[in-house]
């Protein structure tokens, strides 16, 4: 089940951060929106789906990870304690993991999903050269 969990977080993940974004610490209460897109509301449905399932102290870490993301949605470091918590509760709730399965998009056939998040973050299939930071020459 482990790199069943590890693919739902994968893919949940981008989601997460667009509803902390958008939504903030009020996304784990808050009733979808017509107004957000497709891809915050998503994230939110998955929030609340985990809050319902979780203790009062484990609701209280979750709320604090939301806020930390909602905060700067480009934190590398805060989307990644996000998807932790999105993970322990995958790891304890076989149910919830069906759940969470049912409500993400089933991946196209043959795609592959790549994901840069952070400031200077690179993404891609395949990479032949990448080259992040200042100064820095190829020599050419």
């Amino acid at each position: 089940m482990g790199t069943e969990i590890a693919e739902l977080v994968q893919q949940a993940g981008p989601y997460l951060t667009a509803a902390a974004g958008a939504y903030g610490g009020g996304v784990l209460t808050r009733a979808e929106d017509a107004a957000a897109d497709a891809t915050a509301n998503l994230g939110r449905r998955i929030l609340q789906a985990v809050w319902r399932r979780r203790s009062a102290t484990e609701q209280a870490e979750l709320e604090a990870a939301v806020l930390d993301a909602a905060q700067d949605t480009d934190d590398a470091d805060a989307a990644a304690a996000l998807r932790q918590q999105l993970k322990r509760a995958l790891r304890e709730d076989a149910d919830l993991c069906k759940e969470l399965a049912d409500l993400l998009p089933a991946p196209a056939a043959g795609s592959v999903t790549v994901t840069a998040s952070g400031e200077r973050s690179i993404a891609a299939h395949t990479i032949t050269t990448a080259i992040t930071g200042d100064g820095h020459h190829t020599g050419q």
